[in-house]
């Protein structure tokens, strides 16, 4: 992916991660459409960036989705790179009685199947452009779970295999398919991200991975800022004494 010239498609756009990736990316010089449901963040996040686009889609809706990329496609055909960056992350309870399976059923709404079904309505689109890219954002929990939050983790590592496929099959292709694995991260993704001192600010995160994507250091097709490797890779050193960290236990 070239860090300039393109039309790029951020869901998720107007907070968090996938805010500071749009306003990164617009200031380098590309046009950038920013999505989410709620369309007050997404204006501010526009109005703060003149030149950036944007338009509420809620990625749960597969009705919402086909629509939607009707539309964006024709409102921006340069469109060339899409980031699947929308989620959610809530803490569960996997003994409570009754279980509360509306979490479950919302959060692989929208972290896996949103992805699935907004790539797949715009892929022969993309397929048509020089160049094009397909971003999805997984998490270090991907590879290691957080068991305070079984079903989002489970989400990311499902949408890491999923890119995977995707990846391998798209070869020989003009779209790359890139994988952003972030760690903990100081946003409002979940409460107390934010304010917790072992969450990776912000503009850090943002930053190193402006740069890794400029340098084209991408290995595997994957993303991965220092402090997520230990989670990346804990598979291949150490999981037991990593999932203990993680979780609490010895």
């Amino acid at each position: 992916m070239n860090i300039t010239g393109n039309t790029i498609l951020i869901t998720g756009g107007g907070s968090g991660i996938g805010r500071a990736l749009a306003e990164a990316l617009h200031a380098r010089g590309n046009q950038v459409i920013i999505t989410g449901r709620r369309e007050s963040v997404l204006a501010e996040t526009a109005a703060a960036n003149p030149g950036m686009a944007f338009a509420t889609l809620d990625v749960a809706d597969p009705v919402a989705i086909r629509a939607f990329a009707a539309e964006v496609v024709k409102d921006h055909p340069a469109l060339n790179v899409v980031i699947n960056n929308a989620g959610v992350m809530k803490v569960e309870n996997l003994l409570a009685e009754p279980f509360d399976l509306d979490t479950v059923e919302e959060t692989i709404s929208i972290n896996l199947l949103g992805p699935i079904r907004l790539t797949a309505a715009l892929l022969p689109h993309l397929r048509t452009r020089t160049a094009a890219t397909v971003m999805t954002v997984s998490s270090g929990l991907a590879f290691i779970p957080l068991a305070a939050t079984p079903t989002y983790s489970a989400t990311k590592a499902a949408i890491h295999s999923w890119s995977e496929s995707l990846r391998h099959q798209l070869a020989g292709t003009s779209v790359e398919v890139l994988e952003l694995a972030p760690p903990a991260v100081a946003t409002d993704l979940m409460p107390g991200h934010a304010d917790n001192p072992n969450s990776m600010p912000l503009a850090d995160y943002t930053a190193e991975v402006i740069g890794l994507i400029e340098r084209r250091d991408t290995p595997r097709g994957e993303i991965l800022v220092e402090r997520v490797k230990p989670l990346r890779f804990a598979e291949a050193n150490d999981y037991a004494a990593v999932f203990a960290m993680l979780n609490g236990g010895s």
